[in-house]
């Protein structure tokens, strides 16, 4: 690869460049501050900018969502502490879905065979009554299918689910027996 070949222009942030300014300013102040603030707070600044959040969505300190007009997530949703959703694409989060801890949330990679090493992305899905474990990555285009439990440090690159339990890296799947 050349990364003096490197093009992204044909990628479209998907807002003029001062609402994502004032994005950066709004995640500063709201997000990324020492002092705990109400989740309802959150959720208010990121509907303001377009994001689609459901009811009881509880949203941790220093929490990292790139583009929240490309951002969705259904009711009683709970994203931790330094998670990180890159939304280059867009992300659904359906409904009874914990975000553990530092999960990565990611919508773009690049093709490694391109000589421009050329920006690609991806849209994500969590489905319905997931977790999503500390430290677990989710990559450009997988859907994490219903009531599957995704495990901490699980790096995931395929669909995943139903019902199963997720772990390892690259992860691996099996089904998820509850009572």
């Amino acid at each position: 690869m050349d990364l003096s070949r490197y093009d992204n222009s044909h990628f479209h942030r998907g807002a003029p460049g001062w609402k994502e300014a004032l994005w950066w300013v709004a995640r500063s102040l709201f997000f990324e501050c020492w002092f705990p603030l109400p989740s309802g707070l959150r959720c208010a600044v990121l509907r303001a900018f377009g994001a689609r959040i459901g009811r009881g969505v509880v949203i941790r300190s220093h929490v990292n969502i790139t583009f929240p007009w490309r951002f969705e997530a259904g009711d009683h949703v709970w994203i931790g502490d330094d998670v990180l959703i890159l939304s280059l694409d867009r992300v659904r989060i359906g409904s009874n879905v914990c975000i553990s801890q530092r999960a990565f949330l990611c919508t773009g990679s690049h093709d490694h065979k391109s000589a421009g090493f050329d920006l690609v992305t991806r849209p994500l899905v969590v489905e319905d009554e997931c977790w999503i474990a500390a430290g677990a990555f989710l990559g450009p285009g997988v859907t994490v299918r219903r009531n599957t439990v995704v495990g901490a440090g699980a790096v995931v690159i395929r669909d995943a689910g139903p019902d199963a339990l997720v772990t390892g890296n690259p992860a691996t799947s099996r089904p998820r027996h509850t009572s």
